[in-house]
């Protein structure tokens, strides 16, 4: 007695689905694709320099004035200096983001002698979010003019990051 009613039930949904409406295929959404951690610029990086009981996280051009974000720190004090370049018109303000993180940082602001534009300098705590996050994903994005700079270290260099933060406490 199963064999006529699965006979009639699979007529039925059969029927069912010739009755129902096919569509045209939607075209599928184009697929964007993460843009994931940035990639190092060639001849750029992040540079450690130590000094007694200074240290300096430099990220530019090496052994140029290229300098596109500084951090600088005394041995332990958790302090950090920030020094970066901003255009003509910049904010008094450094604006960074690691991840996502992000923070603004109130600066100083005086003419550039060796840019057109300013240099900026302000001070932050080490363990602020916006550092951790960095010290975790290993890249740092600075904000210039509206536009979002990122910079990721070579695969020698990314100890640097951690060494420099341990350093400074």
């Amino acid at each position: 007695m199963r064999a006529p009613v699965l006979i009639v039930l699979s007529g039925l949904l059969l029927g069912a689905s010739a009755c129902a409406t096919v569509e045209a295929p939607v075209e599928p959404a184009p697929a964007v694709a993460s843009s994931g951690p940035p990639t190092p610029i060639a001849d750029h990086d992040w540079f450690y320099h130590r000094d007694g009981e200074e240290a300096r996280l430099v990220y530019g051009l090496a052994e140029s004035d290229d300098l596109r974000l500084g951090l600088d720190c005394r041995q332990g004090s958790g302090r950090l200096a920030l020094s970066a370049v901003g255009g003509p018109d910049a904010k008094p303000e450094i604006y960074i983001e690691a991840g996502g993180e992000t923070e603004r940082f109130m600066a100083q602001s005086e003419p550039s002698e060796l840019h057109e534009g300013v240099f900026l300098t302000a001070e932050a705590d080490a363990d602020a979010p916006v550092f951790q996050r960095f010290r975790r994903i290993g890249w740092l994005a600075l904000w210039v003019d509206g536009e979002r700079q990122a910079y990721a270290p070579h695969p020698e260099s990314a100890p640097n990051i951690e060494r420099f933060f341990v350093f400074c406490g």
